[in-house]
């Protein structure tokens, strides 16, 4: 069966972004360590990820499933309007808190649980985690934000700019959107460095090396830097561009990155990091200026029947641009056989071609906007696209968060033809591969996704379950 989840795209219009409903606490140690990375995926909010449930009132129809995807259930959602936005110099959980706003409802026995717990007892309670939980934790709700506030606060993010003399430009961010599961961060203004100058550019989490119990951190104050990424600034070619517009065109930088230049002055215009959710608050502020933060160590599950192939995996995946979502699914028990293992890479089949029950729309117009100080616009067929595979056991497997662009094809790969043009998006890491075809439906003036296939790496995958695949 195929459930839709959340509201329909006129009740959600204009909605930020999904906030932590009401629950008991001992429900939100778990909610927080999911939140960095930790415990289980399935009661993780924070990443937008939900449990198989019915459809709301008003949310749309259920679509029903046949064929070899039989047993499958996927979760649709549709969504427009702006995201969280913060400004330059402002605590991103801070706004988080002020601005967002609760999606469901919980019951009136958790509400009424944590209205009658006294400040005193939840602050000692807090006084046993640490800065990563504490900084997860205030985005529970308005009161918890203020009481883990007088733990910690200050959490920015900022690009430094290499020079070939040897010369650094240190800029922090500008404007902050919160997505399902990731964070859109902005940076734009007047005084950025001749491009012709520079080799590099760190991307890096901030947050303040000295900090005063009952007063906000210093906005000009010394900062501790928490390198997340490096790039090459000699790869803005043309193999990187993915759009553009009368005013600029825009490059994507793995892992994340997207950078607008000028067309008339071939100059910088603005930077734009995509961060996905998954351990962003650990590489924000457990790494160094110039080593990041490096992930657990991961311990092998023991696959008991490799050669059944996998299943039980879940993908999510949302695509946006700007604070508007096109499109925000998730699909249930994807699975394949140990026979389809082609070039390196296992295929799982989210959407089938051929199952038109399947096929599912882009809402709205799809671009990535961007702004400067000056301009404003909005480049067409592109999008941020996030995804999250999980697992058989309900982990993390794959987490990423790209901008894409459509291109034309003549026909779709496989399967039957369709009245109107064919698109298809891409997507390629270490990892894996993400492969869609979408169809424009000149009557509705819509996009339809008629196939969507991940590819996951079979280095990956015996890496993770310890199998010689």
């Amino acid at each position: 069966m195929h459930k839709l989840c959340g509201t329909s795209a006129h009740a959600r219009k204009g909605q930020g972004a999904v906030l932590f409903g009401a629950v008991k606490l001992r429900s939100c140690t778990s909610q927080v360590s999911m939140a960095t990375g930790r415990g289980r995926p399935s009661c993780h909010r924070f990443l937008g990820l939900q449990e198989p449930r019915e459809p709301r009132h008003g949310g749309g129809v259920a679509r029903g499933r046949t064929g070899p995807a039989a047993g499958r259930a996927g979760a649709f959602r549709f969504r427009k309007g702006q995201g969280i936005k913060f400004g330059a110099g402002d605590t991103a959980l801070r706004q988080y808190a002020r601005h967002g706003q609760h999606f469901g409802k919980s019951s009136s026995n958790c509400s009424v649980y944590l209205d009658r717990m006294p400040s005193e007892i939840l602050l000692k309670i807090f006084s046993y985690l640490d800065a990563v939980s504490l900084l997860c934790i205030g985005c529970v709700n308005r009161r918890f934000y203020h009481l883990a506030n007088d733990k910690i606060s200050g959490l920015g993010w900022a690009i430094i700019l290499k020079g070939k003399s040897g010369r650094e430009y240190i800029m922090s961010h500008v404007d902050l959107s919160l997505n399902d599961t990731s964070i859109t961060v902005m940076w734009y203004g007047k005084n950025w460095p001749r491009l012709a100058t520079l080799s590099a550019l760190n991307l890096c989490g901030t947050t303040p090396i000295f900090m005063e119990r009952y007063k906000a951190p210093a906005k000009n104050g010394p900062r501790w830097h928490s390198l997340i990424a490096k790039y090459d600034l000699s790869q803005l070619t043309e193999s990187t561009m993915i759009g553009c517009d009368r005013l600029i065109r825009i490059f994507s930088l793995s892992p994340g990155l997207v950078v607008g230049l000028w067309k008339k002055e071939e100059e910088l215009a603005f930077v734009m990091a995509n961060l996905h959710l998954h351990y962003i608050i650990e590489r924000s502020t457990l790494g160094s200026a110039t080593v990041p933060y490096e992930l657990p160590p991961h311990v092998p599950f023991l696959d008991d029947n490799p050669e059944y192939g996998l299943h039980g995996y879940q993908l999510h995946i949302d695509m946006h641009g700007g604070g508007v979502f096109f499109f925000c699914a998730t699909f249930y028990n994807l699975f394949t056989m140990k026979g389809c293992i082609e070039d390196g890479y296992v295929k799982l089949t989210a959407i089938h071609f051929r199952n038109s029950r399947e096929h599912l729309p882009l809402i709205g117009k799809v671009g990535i906007a961007w702004r400067t100080n000056i301009f404003d616009a909005i480049i067409e067929s592109c999008s941020v696209m996030d995804v999250t595979v999980l697992d058989e056991h309900r982990k993390p497997f794959w987490c990423l968060s790209a901008a894409v662009h459509m291109k034309p094809a003549a026909c779709p790969s496989d399967g039957p033809h369709f009245l109107g043009q064919t698109y298809f998006i891409d997507y390629k890491d270490v990892e894996g591969r993400v492969h869609a075809e979408l169809v424009w439906i000149e009557e509705t003036e819509e996009y339809f996704i008629v196939s969507l296939v991940l590819y996951l790496s079979v280095a990956k995958i015996n890496h993770w379950f310890g199998t010689k695949y």
